[in-house]
């Protein structure tokens, strides 16, 4: 390819994402305005496992990890070429953290498919998972920064969580676009503007430096996959990153960013 493919950090929601007509539009038309990937290599929040793992490349069933919703939404299914090549050029990359595993029973789970039902919804581009080998913010940006080579092989990087996470927030009787608590106000206005200034030392370093950081995350699995999106995109320390989708979704700020 002609030019490097972006990067990206999105927030996926949970599966009745796909009942949302705002936000699924949006991922629609952010998914436009990118160039077509020649395949897609996922970090989820909902995955973390060392030794570094990749999903199946053979087509395993969807992972539906998830509990007590409707039985639709355990119908979905997202069938995607073989990611084969993908799977061989990650080992590659990240060759110097050890051996990548490959579990060939483990479909993308919802923190893939559910954002990629919107963005990719013919599914002809392959779609690769890969696990994260910890939580720890400098390691998994160093992970992306081993990985930052795949752009130049048409591979769109995507980190999957959710800008702000706290569960105790979510009120599905409500309104979905009912106003946000204020912590999550606080932490979203933070990280967009850490962004938008490409201090990526403050953005790893966000148990100290965000507001209301343990109230957004009170565990950090859905901010780490950013850590691996600022690796794959960072250039002598710094980031271009433009927010692609804001606003909350039952509480949660479903802010998400294209990084260049």
């Amino acid at each position: 390819m002609s030019e490097r493919m972006p990067v990206i950090y999105l927030s996926h929601g949970a599966p009745p994402l796909a009942d949302d007509d705002t936000w699924t539009a949006q991922l629609a038309q952010w998914s436009k305005e990118l160039p077509k990937p020649e395949n897609v290599l996922i970090v989820s929040a909902h995955w973390e496992n060392n030794p570094i793992t990749v999903s199946s490349t053979t087509g395993a069933p969807l992972t539906y990890d998830f509990w007590g919703f409707p039985s639709k939404y355990y119908d979905v299914t997202y069938e995607t070429p073989p990611a084969e090549e993908l799977a061989h050029a990650v080992a590659r990359k990240v060759s110097d953290l050890g051996p990548v595993y490959q579990d060939q029973s483990r479909g993308l789970d919802h923190g893939a498919y559910v954002p990629m039902v919107e963005m990719f919804p013919e599914a002809d581009v392959p779609v690769l998972q890969v696990s994260m080998p910890t939580l720890d913010p400098r390691q998994l940006f160093e992970f992306g920064k081993r990985l930052s080579g795949l752009r130049d092989e048409g591979t769109l990087i995507v980190g999957s969580g959710f800008t702000t996470h706290n569960l105790r927030w979510f009120h599905p009787h409500e309104p979905a676009d009912a106003p946000a608590p204020t912590a999550s106000q606080e932490f979203d206005h933070w990280a967009a503007e850490k962004v938008a200034e490409g201090d990526v030392d403050a953005i790893l370093d966000w148990e100290f430096k965000a507001p209301a950081a343990h109230e957004a995350h009170p565990r950090s699995e859905h901010w780490a996959p950013l850590f691996v999106s600022l690796g794959a995109t960072s250039v002598e320390g710094s980031v271009n990153g433009e927010s692609q989708i804001d606003g909350f979704w039952y509480g949660l700020s479903k802010r998400s960013w294209t990084f260049n």
